[in-house]
């Protein structure tokens, strides 16, 4: 679970694609991760092979996930799995726990070295280490460092904030599991069929299932997909076109390769961006408008602004950031 509390040392992890794949290339792991808007069969087809999907909801306590269906709790499951023991390592938790159940993957020595580890440990002692880990608290936090501006000392009222969390759903020995920190065990949702759509449509089953647990038109959910590296694969359908002489599938795959390179170009913008220290920035900004005898309008402008944002998010007319 992910709050407002980042005493434990572990920041808020923003759910950005970019952010995610960015902390695989930082565990030496060769995979990408996408958003996903729909589950539909053309789109998941279009980016397999998938590993494993990333669910991020919003968390409420005594929340019937089910619809009155019992949870189904596999306690000797023989995979890797590990507890969340501090807030907002959710984000983390929830890649490593599908990462380390992909069988042969290529991954650095450090994330190596943990599997070895905690092998034959409990959950509890697994997210232990997990949390206590120096480099993996570094590897969570390097695109989402700690707040320059502090509060504390001030008085003011506490306000409680939406809490979101991070689960990952992915296939294991011809099942398909949900690894959730917060809950004591692995969730197993049954055999996923070998054929046709494969273990993807099992999950599309389940993750709908919970969406409609949720009231109506609710907007607090966001689903990735951790795959392959989409490059490699599209440089060799191009490779094999142009052998072929296929020059009207060689356009589309150099069309996707170039779709590809800018959204890595805007991911490392991003991601430029968030490493960045915007307080000085800011704070040379807020005199400047002070100087020009403009500051106490912009302030009654944005306060107005986030009053009215605010309504529309209880409204439900207004998606809430994550």
């Amino acid at each position: 679970m992910s709050g407002d509390d980042d005493s434990s040392g572990w920041q808020l992890t923003e759910s950005d694609p970019g952010v995610f794949t960015e902390l695989l290339k930082t565990l030496g792991v060769p995979l990408q991760v996408d958003d996903l808007y729909t589950l539909d069969a053309e789109t998941l087809a279009s980016m397999q092979p998938i590993y494993a999907l990333i669910f991020l909801f919003k968390w409420v306590a005594g929340t019937d996930e089910k619809g009155g269906a019992e949870i189904t709790y596999d306690k000797e499951f023989p995979g890797f799995f590990a507890h969340q023991v501090v807030n907002n390592a959710c984000a983390t938790l929830a890649v490593l726990n599908g990462l380390c159940n992909i069988p042969s993957l290529p991954m650095g020595q450090e994330l190596t070295d943990l599997i070895t580890f905690t092998a034959g440990m409990d959950p509890q002692s697994t997210g232990l280490t997990i949390t206590s880990s120096d480099y993996l608290r570094s590897a969570h936090n390097m695109l989402s460092p700690p707040s320059a501006v502090s509060l504390d000392g001030l008085g003011l009222p506490k306000t409680s904030e939406d809490a979101y969390h991070f689960v990952v759903y992915l296939p294991y020995a011809g099942s398909l599991y949900e690894l959730d920190g917060l809950k004591p065990w692995p969730v197993t949702h049954g055999l996923v069929d070998e054929g046709g759509e494969g273990w993807v449509a099992k999950a599309r089953e389940v993750i709908s299932n919970r969406i409609a647990t949720y009231p109506p038109d609710s907007i607090h959910f966001n689903l990735q997909a951790l795959r392959a590296d989409p490059l490699p694969i599209l440089q060799k359908e191009l490779a094999a076109h142009q052998a072929t002489g296929a020059s009207l599938l060689e356009a589309q795959v150099v069309n996707k390769i170039a779709l590809e390179n800018e959204k890595r170009t805007r991911w490392g913008f991003e991601n430029s961006l968030r490493r960045h220290n915007h307080v000085g920035l800011v704070h040379a900004l807020l005199l400047g408008l002070a100087r020009m005898g403009k500051l106490d309008a912009a302030i009654e402008n944005a306060t107005e602004k986030m009053k009215e944002r605010k309504q529309k998010g209880k409204e439900g007319k207004m998606e809430v950031d994550w």
